[in-house]
C-alpha cells in the first residue's frame, strides 16, 4: 500500500510540470518556435522510452528496485537545480489573467474540442501500445525476449516523430495534426497486416511511434491557443487528456481483445480512435 501511495504522489506533479513547462518553454522562444520548444521539451518522454527504461531495468536487476527508485529520485533533484539555475526568470509572458481567467478558459467549447482531440488521438495509440506484446509475441511470432528491443524501436519512432512534428507545425499546426492523425490511422489500419511476419510488424512498431508523436507539440499548442491568454491551466488539463487516453485507450483495446476480435484487434480499434480524433480536430476551429 505504501509503494502505491508514494506513487501516487509522485504522479501529482506530472501534470503541472508538463503544463506550466510548455507555457515556459514557448516563452523563451520566437512565435515561430514555438512548436519545436514544445517539442524539445517532450524531447525527454521519447528518450526515456530508449534510454531510460532499460537503464532502469538493468539497475534493478543488478542492484534491486530501490536502486532503480532511489536513483530517479537523484535524477529528480538534478533536474530541479537545472531548472532553478538554467531557466531565465523573464522566460515566461506575463500573466495577463489570473485564476479566475484560467477557468473561465476551461468553459471554452474550443478548448474542450481540443482537450478531446487529445484525449481520442493518443487514445488511439494506447489501445494498440497497451497489447504491443500479445500482438509480436502471437501474431507476428517474436519470442518474449525480444520485446523490449522492438519497445526501444517504438521509442526511436517516437523521438523522430517528436521532432518532425514541432518543426513541421511551426509551418502549419492543423496540417501536421492533421497529418499525423491521418498517418495514425493508416498505420493502426495496417496492424492485422503488418503483424504476420517479424520484419513488417518491427517496422510497424516504430512507425507507430512516429505517427502518435507527430501529434504531440501540435496538440498541446492547439490546446494554448484555444485557451488564448489563460494558457496555464488548459496546458496543465491537456496532460490529464494525455492521461484519460493513455486509461481510455488501453480500456477499449482490451474490450477488443476479450471480444475475441485477435490479437491485432487492440489496433483496429485504435484506428476508430483516430478518424474520431480527425472529426473532433476537424470542428475545433
Amino acid at each position: 500500500i505504501s509503494l502505491l501511495a508514494a506513487r501516487f504522489v509522485s504522479g501529482l506533479p506530472h501534470g503541472a510540470f508538463f503544463g506550466v513547462g510548455a507555457v515556459v518553454a514557448t516563452g523563451m522562444v520566437a512565435p515561430e518556435r514555438r512548436a519545436r520548444s514544445v517539442s524539445l521539451m517532450f524531447l525527454g518522454l521519447t528518450v526515456a522510452n530508449i534510454v531510460g527504461v532499460p537503464a532502469a531495468t538493468a539497475m534493478g536487476q543488478q542492484l534491486g528496485w530501490r536502486a532503480t527508485f532511489l536513483g530517479v529520485s537523484a535524477i529528480g533533484v538534478a533536474a530541479i537545480a537545472a531548472l532553478a539555475f538554467l531557466i531565465p526568470r523573464d522566460s515566461a509572458p506575463a500573466p495577463t489573467t489570473g485564476l479566475r481567467g484560467e477557468l473561465a478558459a476551461l468553459r471554452s467549447l474550443p478548448v474542450w474540442l481540443a482537450l478531446g482531440t487529445t484525449v481520442a488521438g493518443f487514445g488511439a495509440l494506447f489501445a494498440a501500445y497497451s497489447y504491443i506484446t500479445p500482438m509480436l509475441t502471437d501474431a507476428a511470432g517474436f519470442a518474449e525476449t525480444s520485446v523490449t528491443l522492438l519497445l526501444a524501436l517504438f521509442g526511436v519512432g517516437a523521438t523522430a516523430g517528436n521532432l518532425l512534428g514541432g518543426r513541421l507545425a511551426d509551418h502549419s499546426l492543423r496540417g501536421t495534426l492533421f497529418g499525423g492523425l491521418a498517418s495514425l490511422v493508416v498505420v493502426l489500419a495496417s496492424f492485422p497486416l503488418l503483424m504476420r511476419t517479424p520484419v513488417t510488424a518491427a517496422v510497424s512498431v516504430a512507425l507507430l511511434g512516429m505517427a502518435a508523436f507527430v501529434t504531440g507539440s501540435p496538440l498541446q499548442l492547439m490546446v494554448m491557443e484555444k485557451a488564448a491568454a489563460a494558457p496555464s491551466l488548459a496546458s496543465s488539463a491537456n496532460q490529464a487528456a494525455f492521461n484519460l487516453a493513455n486509461a481510455g485507450g488501453a480500456w477499449i483495446g482490451g474490450l477488443a481483445l476479450a471480444a475475441g476480435f485477435g490479437a491485432t484487434s487492440p489496433a483496429t480499434a485504435g484506428a476508430a480512435l483516430a478518424v474520431l480524433g480527425l472529426a473532433v480536430a476537424a470542428t475545433a476551429r
